[in-house]
């Protein structure tokens, strides 16, 4: 692949993919199938295995377990997935092993290998699960790079790989450090406090305080002195003086959620505040000076609200600087499935509960569910699930959700595009949810899909399926 930087042709640096194997017949065979695709290392035991991946980071390892000083048993092949592991979780190791030692394999599997295969390897399938493999840990990596770069303490909570989200993360690591202020916009429950606080801890405050409010959620009687503070006396019940929430903010963040509900009365003080970076507490004479940075949200459509006057577009301007729109969960594919997972193990941890995943029935619902509460309301339905459930994994019923309509789906493609059209849609669709099950191991997505490793691979490859 040609990239062209400043005029100059560069070619792209080939993926390294490391065959480890005592008997060089197989290592001169493997080199040979992949040599025109990969850049190939070899290795014939374990000590220079572990060399090579120290040295050159191989993204993909088909290991044999059978190695010198010990090719008989599995103890060589076993300690090198540990070490290889230590040293590189993301490294995704292949295993090939006899064909009636399978338990070996899976114990392989167990830690952490991504796959295997038995002898004799068939090489159009081990080129399938390699290039697979190789997807895989590209899309890892690239969600670690992304996470460094914004600095993972920063974006902990929030979680996802698809491009709407990752358009979220670019857009924070670049606006946090440009000290003016953001209104982040979206539906409820899509992360923007997640994303304020984010900014706020990427900036050059990080080390100041960062102040929440809820403009929503004060009475309009109590929200300006919750804003600006008050003296004593100022009115009653006000029987000392008292900081406002941007005076507590002072030197960091003050975060207004629900922008949208403040007063013409507040947005009036607000825009003062913005002018002239001074704030005078009710029944106070003196004139305070605030350092801070404003990052606002809202639920509502602000452009509207400013057309009906019933927002100042002078505030929206001075608010809008920079707008970053977090996208609704119906338009994140499957990062549903990652945020559902994490809620998973975060509330069966929290009730000590063994649930380890999602029925069939459950994974179906919630993919065709449209979520009007997005993430907040994921996380509350699995948590609800988690809480009433007694089962292993978590059905629709416990979730609250209705029954996926698939077969009504299937029935009007039927009847649109015909039988075979309408088979391949139910088929290809049964084919990528047993392959997230079982996180993309296809030997165990054949086993519960009652075909052949090998058919399987030869869907995948008349799919075109991303195996992610």
């Amino acid at each position: 692949m040609q990239l062209h930087f400043l005029g100059l042709a560069m070619t792209e640096p080939m993926l390294k993919l490391l065959i480890v194997d005592d008997n060089e017949a197989i290592r001169t065979q493997m080199r040979w199938a992949f040599s025109k695709d990969y850049e190939v290392l070899t290795a014939e035991n374990r000590k220079s295995a572990i060399e090579i991946v120290k040295n050159n980071s191989p993204g993909v390892i088909i290991l044999d377990l059978g190695l010198p000083p010990a090719p008989g048993d599995t103890s060589e092949g076993f300690k090198a997935i540990y070490e290889i592991r230590e040293i590189d979780p993301v490294i995704k190791i292949l295993i090939v092993t006899g064909n009636k030692e399978k338990d070996n394999a899976l114990k392989a599997i167990e830690m952490g290998a991504f796959d295997f295969f038995t002898k004799p390897v068939v090489l159009d399938e081990v080129r399938i699960t390699v290039k697979r493999a190789f997807h895989v840990a590209g899309l890892e990596r690239e969600n670690i790079a992304l996470h460094k770069g914004l600095d993972h303490d920063a974006i902990s909570n929030m979680l996802g790989t698809s491009e709407p989200i990752n358009k979220i993360f670019e857009m924070i690591r670049k606006v946090a450090t440009v000290d003016v202020p953001v209104l982040i916009t979206g539906e409820s429950g899509t992360g923007k406090e997640l994303a304020a606080a984010a900014i706020h801890r990427l900036s050059n405050r990080r080390e100041g305080p960062f102040v929440v409010i809820n403009c929503g959620a004060i009475p309009e009687t109590l929200l300006e002195s919750e804003l600006f503070g008050h003296e004593k006396g100022a009115f009653t019940g006000a029987d000392t003086s008292r900081k406002g929430k941007i005076e507590y903010a002072d030197g960091g963040s003050l975060f207004l959620d629900e922008v949208g509900e403040l007063s013409l009365q507040l947005q009036v003080k607000l825009l003062r505040f913005f002018q002239e970076h001074t704030i005078e507490r009710i029944g106070g004479r003196e004139l305070k000076h605030i350092d801070v940075r404003i990052i606002a949200a809202t639920n509502r459509d602000i452009k509207a609200l400013v057309r009906e006057n019933k927002f100042r577009d002078d505030l929206y301007y001075r608010l809008g600087v920079i707008t970053i729109e977090m996208p609704p969960l119906r338009e994140r594919g499957d990062d549903i499935y990652i945020l559902a997972l994490a809620f998973l193990r975060k509330y069966s941890k929290t009730f000590n509960r063994k649930i380890h995943g999602f029925s069939d029935d459950a994974i179906e619902a919630i993919r065709d569910y449209r979520w009007p509460g997005n993430i907040r309301e994921l996380e509350n339905r699995i948590k609800r699930a988690i809480a009433v459930g007694h089962k292993e994994a978590i059905t629709p019923e416990e979730l609250a959700l209705p029954l996926s309509d698939s077969t009504e789906k299937l029935g009007k493609i039927s009847k649109i595009k015909g039988f075979i059209a309408a088979k391949e849609t139910f088929e290809k669709r049964m084919i990528q949810e047993a392959l997230l099950r079982h996180k993309g191991v296809i030997n165990r997505a054949a086993v519960e899909l009652g075909i052949s490793r090998q058919y399987l691979g030869k869907l995948v490859l008349k799919y075109d399926l991303k195996l992610s």
